[in-house]
């Protein structure tokens, strides 16, 4: 199992809010694309991807072409519960962070779509969700 945000924070050993703060969006960004496709060249793993991911192209032509995508989609209401105990997103760190949600979701939801397959887990567990992926 990887993750790839964990994978970013170790090799730059900070967090990713720092990150954003000391060297910006467009770093982190790389630094994903770089720590992705590098993964990606791994056999019998389970990348976790942060939700940036996905979008870019370079990231979803690889995952699409050789892998099997899974997004694991939750909506609007359960997105504001979960980020309101967490202050580690930045792109989150909005006054209007309920309001920011929704248009990133709205951007992104067109290509997470594009995903292989798609979980609703707005009620399920954390062992009910891995049991819907074992099975696909």
């Amino acid at each position: 199992f990887i993750d790839i945000d964990s994978s970013i924070e170790k090799e730059n050993s900070m967090v990713i809010k720092k990150i954003f703060e000391k060297k910006g969006e467009i770093f982190f960004r790389k630094e994903e694309e770089k720590q992705t496709l590098k993964y990606l060249q791994k056999k019998n793993c389970i990348i976790a991807l942060g939700g940036g991911a996905f979008i870019n192209n370079i990231l979803r032509k690889e995952i699409l072409k050789k892998n099997i995508s899974i997004w694991l989609d939750i909506n609007i209401k359960t997105l504001n519960r979960r980020v309101s105990f967490s202050k580690k997103r930045p792109l989150l760190n909005a006054e209007d962070y309920k309001k920011k949600i929704e248009e990133i979701y709205a951007d992104r939801k067109p290509i997470y779509k594009l995903a292989n397959y798609r979980i609703a887990c707005n009620n399920l567990s954390k062992n009910d969700i891995a049991e819907k992926i074992i099975i696909l």
